[in-house]
């Protein structure tokens, strides 16, 4: 009978921790549209886990920064690192969840991922509008061995506020000269070329290139790849052909000095390193130090502690790279003791 009892007891104390985890409320977030394939991976694996879900908007990096600003979502996330004075000033810290890289992808009928070669002067002139045919001697220069259509170039950008373009106009700037005086970094920039056509997110953009015939653009690595968008391979700081994977981001980041920066903020586009991608970036959740629901706080602090913990396998399953545990930790002491959690 006293057994029959505590096994009663024991029986209904799990079930009151199912429940309560069951009825914990979801995690609510809002931003960058780089992460959000792995974004989406990690909730679905965790609420089968704990029963806490993430509710996460896909909406771009400055609606991201908006969300958060207003204080409707836990966290905010953005690929356009806010700067250490603004965080100061809001009550905010960031940190990096994730690296991943964008990738230049084209609409060309026969060739395959990777086949055909981009350098970063080239790719600034076709975005500057300087270039406009795809058999232009400047890029069969660079695919000698390619035979390439006397097809008209249709440039696409994001139309929203966007980290990626925020990346990929950090790649340009530092590559070309002319589009660092002409146009500049920015989440939102005026787009000189005359064929230029805009798309919401990254589904836009993969969605219009996967339309339009002689198109490129722009997008982060895993939309490229479910999308089965051709993307090119882009030469790095080091001279090399590279192509995009979880390995070149990585050796991209190989040297990185996160606490260099205040925020973290840094950039990684055009590192040196022989595998090297040059359009490498971190993604970043952005959140308050006081915030004015600690337990939906502490929930997104758990949620992450897990996927830098147990999501390794499934960042890199998506090509995305995990940060290594060493950053993790002192993210935590350095970071995430700075968040009011009791």
């Amino acid at each position: 009978m006293r057994r029959s009892f505590i096994k009663t007891l024991i029986a209904g104390g799990m079930l009151a921790i199912g429940m309560n985890t069951a009825m914990a409320a979801d995690i609510t977030g809002a931003g960058a549209t780089f992460p959000y394939p792995i974004y989406a991976k990690w909730a679905e694996v965790y609420k089968k886990l704990t029963g806490v879900g993430l509710n996460y908007q896909s909406i771009g990096s400055s609606g991201g920064k908006r969300q958060i600003a207003a204080k409707t979502v836990t966290f905010g996330a953005t690929d356009s690192p806010m700067k250490g004075a603004d965080l100061d000033k809001a009550g905010m810290v960031q940190f990096p969840a994730v690296l991943g890289g964008v990738v230049t992808v084209v609409n060309l009928e026969g060739f395959k991922p990777s086949e055909l070669k981009m350098t970063g002067d080239v790719l600034a002139q076709i975005y500057l509008g300087g270039i406009t045919k795809w058999n232009d001697p400047k890029i069969l220069a660079i695919n000698p061995n390619k035979t390439l259509p006397n097809l008209d170039i249709t440039v696409v950008h994001r139309a929203d506020g966007s980290g990626t373009t925020n990346i990929f106009t950090d790649y340009l700037s530092t590559v070309s000269k002319s589009w660092a005086d002409k146009v500049g970094v920015g989440s939102s920039v005026k787009w000189p070329a005359d064929s230029s056509l805009g798309g919401k997110g990254n589904e836009g953009v993969a969605a219009n290139v996967t339309r339009i015939k002689g198109s490129i653009g722009y997008v982060e690595y895993a939309y490229a790849k479910k999308n089965g968008v051709p993307y090119l391979q882009m030469q790095n700081k080091d001279g090399n052909f590279v192509s995009p994977s979880a390995e070149s981001f990585a050796a991209a980041a190989a040297g990185a000095n996160w606490f260099s920066v205040p925020g973290m903020g840094i950039s990684l586009v055009e590192q040196p390193g022989a595998k090297s991608w040059p359009i490498t970036a971190g993604t970043f959740i952005v959140m308050y130090k006081d915030p004015s629901n600690v337990e939906n706080s502490n929930a997104a602090l758990k949620f992450f502690k897990w996927a830098f913990k147990d999501g390794k396998q499934l960042a890199l399953d998506l090509d995305y790279v995990p940060l290594p545990d060493a950053l993790t930790s002192a993210i935590e002491t350095k970071v995430w003791s700075q968040i009011k959690q009791k």
